[in-house]
């Protein structure tokens, strides 16, 4: 995928570690970086990721897929979790989420998740 200068990732996730990387491989690549509990306010129509980690953000399930639809609805939306948290990914997949995959899967693609 070819970024815009304008292209936003948001990433929903409580771990910082693993943000710095996305953020890292985003912002290599162009693109612009939030990183929060929510969505943020205000225009998101620039946003082509929503990334949802379900370690540490699981409770944003059941509205995510809605609010994307309303507030970014060109965006990409991902979620990932642990493959041993099967409850939490199947929960992902039942709300409706189009691409739920395993950390492991997730880190695999990272690297040209932008370009």
């Amino acid at each position: 995928m070819n970024a815009d200068a304008n292209d936003r990732v948001v990433m929903l996730s409580g771990d910082l570690m693993f943000g710095s990387r996305v953020k890292s491989s985003a912002e290599r690549a162009g693109w612009k970086f939030y990183l929060g509990g929510r969505l943020p306010d205000g225009d998101l129509d620039d946003v082509r990721y929503v990334i949802v980690d379900l370690a540490t953000r699981s409770g944003v399930v059941d509205t995510i897929v809605a609010q994307c639809a309303d507030r970014c609805a060109n965006a990409n939306l991902i979620a990932y979790g642990p493959h041993v948290h099967v409850e939490k990914l199947k929960k992902a997949r039942e709300a409706g989420i189009p691409r739920v995959i395993t950390n492991g899967q997730f880190d695999a693609m990272l690297s040209t998740m932008f370009d």
